[in-house]
């Protein structure tokens, strides 16, 4: 091999060795440590991971136009039973989920400004409205689900 091979050869192992040590030495914190755990925890609860094995999906797209109405989930009279679903599922009860969390958080961050009561009211009304309308839009999307 030319010099040139080998100097270039040998600086790629060092900064993939300096990188690899940075990665396994640095700390994340708690906040991203966090972030990652809920997130994946909401897409867990979705059915993202039911979604991925792939034999829960009905068709390709992510909805159905049948008999002139448009249907994000998949009722049993359309495809199969409870257990099938369409693409855009998962997308719409994580994102029911997120705004759940959401609403908990702020529920959570007005106890902690006891000393500014508007903005403690005003954030606890937000949070349980936003827990409420997860709460409604996701039993909602269950019920249509059972009876089709």
């Amino acid at each position: 091999m030319s010099k040139k091979v080998k100097r270039q050869a040998s600086s790629i192992s060092f900064s993939l060795s300096r990188w690899f040590r940075r990665l396994s030495t640095s700390k994340p914190s708690a906040m991203t440590f966090t972030v990652i755990v809920v997130t994946f925890a909401v897409f867990l609860f979705g059915g993202g991971l039911f979604s991925m094995v792939g034999s829960s999906f009905i068709s390709s797209l992510p909805s159905a136009y049948i008999n002139g109405r448009f249907y994000f989930l998949a009722v049993p009279s359309i495809g199969g039973g409870l257990g099938e679903q369409f693409q855009v599922e998962p997308i719409i009860s994580g994102a029911l989920y997120m705004i759940g969390l959401v609403g908990l958080l702020l529920i959570y961050r007005s106890t902690k400004s006891a000393f500014k009561p508007r903005q403690a009211y005003m954030a606890m009304i937000v949070g349980v409205s936003l827990v409420l309308l997860a709460y409604i839009f996701l039993e909602g999307s269950v019920l249509t689900k059972l009876n089709g």
